[in-house]
């Protein structure tokens, strides 16, 4: 069986950057590794001494979190990003947010029969949760391939991974009424929510009452600390939402043993209670992107959305596997585009997700 569902999946697409890889390692000041959006800088100090407080934990955890950070989670929410009238019980944390996108589609049950709407340009984990339930994926510019079928579910993205492109309330609000009219869930994964870069036009939850009017049934929303607060090593998330649904998710989750550690789970509370660490990781964040946005454009490339996240989303009008390999022998290492869709066949990302000293070395190659 398990030789079967692997042979149904794609190849892990990292997988394929040896080669690239070698090369970029080679040079003689070291790779700058842009390719994966892994944190780097150090756990805020509140966050680990929560940690070891809670560190003599000989029983089993609850699988639907404390009281403490179910609260949290509702308080950050709503001071953080303007969300109103999610209750404690409907907060659940999980085993880091990829794996409760990769396993939503069979947590709720889902089978062949039914279709799961994903966006055009997308993180690989969204195609990757509906095959393994066995579902149908259709992106989201094909919408018409549905004829009279209704989907089940429909992720959505913004900031998105990998443009860094924010839906507007407008956009997020005819997504919830076209899905509501369908009695479709809408699962919309936020984990960048809070590193919007324009002033303008920030990144709003599909939770936000100016998108939902205040109502959350049939909408998920995916939250993660891995970027916002470095905890990506902790696999510390939660999902908030519709309280039938999450309620449903529990149960089924506490069956499968789905249980975010008890220290991890006190951990996640000095996250959400302490903005301060938040807004310094935010600040080096903006100084990276600030540095790598300029010396891309300066060495060439266009760079095109990229208004709130952690990724530069970048071309020169070449196949992406051709600037792969000529970013290599400068010793930086990209994603190609490829990897999130066809649309991406000649775009690379780059993350913003590497040491100052890193970020200043990848520019000085780019722009000698």
């Amino acid at each position: 069986m398990s030789a079967s569902l692997s042979a149904s999946l794609p190849v892990f697409p990292w997988d394929t950057l040896a080669d690239v890889t070698a090369t970029a390692r080679a040079h003689p000041d070291g790779i700058v590794d842009l390719s994966v959006g892994t944190p780097v800088d150090d756990v805020a100090p509140v966050i680990r001494d929560a940690l070891a407080a809670a560190s003599s934990a000989p029983g089993y955890p609850t699988t639907a979190g404390t009281a403490a950070l179910r609260a949290s989670a509702v308080a950050a929410l709503h001071r953080r990003y303007g969300i109103t009238g999610v209750a404690d019980d409907a907060v659940l944390p999980v085993i880091g947010t990829k794996e409760l996108i990769a396993w939503l589609p069979t947590l709720l049950h889902l089978t062949r029969d039914d279709v799961v709407v994903v966006p055009e340009l997308a993180y690989p984990t969204y195609d990757v949760g509906a095959r393994l339930a066995g579902a149908e994926v259709v992106a989201a510019d094909s919408l018409t391939q549905l004829g009279p079928r209704a989907p089940k579910l429909i992720f959505v993205n913004s900031p998105s991974n990998p443009t860094g492109a924010v839906l507007g309330v407008d956009h997020l609000r005819k997504v919830v009424e076209w899905a509501r009219a369908r009695g479709a869930l809408v699962a919309s994964d936020e984990c960048y929510l809070g590193l919007g870069w324009n002033p303008d036009a920030p990144p709003v939850s599909v939770l936000h009452p100016s998108v939902c009017g205040g109502d959350h049934t049939g909408l998920l929303a995916i939250h993660s600390l891995s970027k916002t607060s470095s905890l990506a090593g902790y696999r510390a998330g939660f999902v908030a939402g519709d309280p039938a649904v999450v309620a449903e998710l529990l149960a089924v989750r506490k069956h499968a043993g789905m249980m975010v550690p008890t220290p991890i789970q006190a951990a996640m509370v000095a996250a959400l209670d302490d903005d301060e660490h938040e807004a310094v990781q935010r600040e080096r964040y903006r100084r990276r992107r600030e540095v790598l946005l300029a010396a891309v454009r300066g060495a060439g490339f266009t760079v095109e959305h990229s208004e709130a996240g952690l990724y530069l989303w970048a071309t020169r009008g070449e196949p992406c596997r051709d600037t792969v390999a000529a970013l290599a022998e400068l010793g930086i290492l990209v994603a190609p585009g490829e990897f999130y869709g066809l649309r991406g066949a000649r775009h690379v990302r780059m993350a913003l997700t590497a040491t100052d000293e890193r970020i200043d070395a990848a520019a000085s190659r780019l722009v000698s």
